[in-house]
């Protein structure tokens, strides 16, 4: 059982580097999300070699603690991606890389970018 969860790990971080590598190329601002099975984590980085977090949201901060009942879900997931495109526009930033960090492109991951969209970010 061990050995299985170790495997999708790395089949998750073989597909982060290659998907990293492709956005070191363009070398602009990234979008970059990381889940676990209780919380979201969304950080706007800017380009190479500078790579400075510009802004974040995550269903750990109070005050989308105190709006979501349950933060492994896709609810929290829109609430969160609602949230980081507001921080990224009042930072003068529309244009990004959509990072998924190895992730497939489904359930919280999709929930999330898909609100990113409607709140004006594009990718």
């Amino acid at each position: 059982m061990l050995f299985k969860k170790n495997k999708k790990k790395m089949i998750r971080l073989k597909r982060s580097i290659y998907l990293r590598s492709k956005l070191k190329k363009n070398s602009s601002i990234r979008l970059v999300i990381h889940r676990t099975s209780r919380h979201i984590y969304a950080q706007i980085i800017s380009s190479h070699p500078n790579s400075k977090v510009l802004a974040s949201a995550s269903t750990l901060e109070k005050n989308v603690k105190s709006v979501i009942k349950y933060t492994g879900n896709k609810f929290a997931a829109k609430k969160i991606g609602k949230l980081i495109a507001r921080r990224a526009i009042l930072q003068g930033i529309k244009n990004v890389s959509f990072d998924r960090s190895g992730f497939k492109y489904h359930g919280r991951i999709s929930a999330l970018a898909k609100s990113a969209r409607e709140e004006g970010l594009i990718f």
